[in-house]
């Protein structure tokens, strides 16, 4: 009996699939960098029993309808965007995602990114290496301080509680906006519920951490910036599209909030002549909240269990319904 195909969207090390050839044929994309061609991945599609992809891959109708044999599609990330998931449950395709094991590798992330834009290490860094450090000044590079301040959470889910864990040892008031009570972050944390407008009012930092979905698109807009404090510091960790970036830079260049740290933006990759990368006080990152090599090997591996188990006959680890 021949094994099931799975296909994989971007080449991955030998020794994640080594475990799995007993059971499958593996057939790869064989750039590390560069995404599949649409075209190509469509072809692939009409062989495949079994797809990998990643959130660079956009698997929507029209390549769903290619696919002939597709039983299980496993994206490596937790969020979802890049998968038309009702063409996919029309066809009977599972789909699954990769959530838990990224959580505290993000958060980590998103803090860092929090503390480097706050604290303007990326700038001093700079500053250092591009020979400007002459002399020592009072006020030379002066960042805002975080512990004791209110950071607002918007989307207090897993990786929201890690942050506030993080937060809170920093001695942070956590508030956070939720589309519904998290009693349990509230009882373990501490944290407060606000609406979203309070949390945009009163928090010193504003970090994103929604998923994108039709009402969450450009939530953050010229009305949510104009509501947060001058002195604000914007963090994104989420999805470029719950941001107008547009209204983001308008609001940066008339100093209408601090500053801004972004892991994701609404188009990527960004040039580096984007006017957000062009600012001092963004702090720009390329997509990296799970990037360390201990949780990319535990999603990949994710990936593979839960493709194992749908040909198994077994229910999927993580499927989204």
């Amino acid at each position: 009996m021949q094994k099931p195909l799975i296909f994989i969207t971007r080449k991955i090390p030998d020794e994640i699939i080594k475990p799995y050839e007993n059971h499958f044929q593996f057939k790869m994309w064989q750039s590390e960098d560069e995404p599949i061609p649409k075209d190509v991945l469509i072809e692939e599609v009409k062989r495949a029993d079994g797809l990998l992809c990643l959130i660079t891959e956009q698997v929507d109708e029209e390549l769903l309808q290619q696919a002939r044999h597709l039983k299980i599609i496993a994206n490596m990330a937790v969020g979802f965007d890049n998968i038309d998931i009702k063409a996919a449950n029309e066809k009977g395709i599972i789909v699954t995602n990769t959530p838990d094991v990224l959580t505290e590798t993000t958060a980590d992330l998103t803090f860092a990114l929090l503390m480097a834009t706050a604290r303007r290490i990326t700038e001093a860094s700079n500053y250092v290496k591009q020979d400007k450090w002459k002399h020592w000044a009072p006020f030379l590079l002066a960042g805002s301080d975080i512990h004791h301040k209110t950071i607002g959470i918007v989307g207090m889910g897993r990786i929201g509680e890690a942050v506030a864990r993080r937060a809170k040892g920093f001695g942070m008031e956590i508030k956070y906006h939720n589309r519904s009570r998290n009693e349990q972050a509230e009882a373990e944390l501490g944290a407060t519920y606000l609406s979203f407008d309070a949390l945009l009012r009163e928090a010193d930092y504003i970090v994103s951490l929604i998923p994108l979905t039709d009402e969450s698109k450009e939530i953050f807009n010229e009305q949510a910036f104009q509501k947060m404090k001058r002195s604000a510091i914007f963090i994104n960790a989420s999805r470029g599209g719950v941001v107008d970036e547009q209204a983001l830079i308008r609001a940066l260049k008339n100093e209408e909030i601090t500053a801004a740290g972004l892991d994701v933006f609404t188009e990527e990759p960004i040039a580096s002549t984007h006017p957000l990368a062009q600012m001092e006080n963004v702090v720009c990152l390329p997509h990296i909240g799970s990037a360390s090599m201990e949780t990319r090997y535990k999603m990949l591996s994710l990936c593979l269990r839960n493709i194992q188990a749908v040909f198994s006959g077994e229910k999927p680890i993580t499927p989204i319904t």
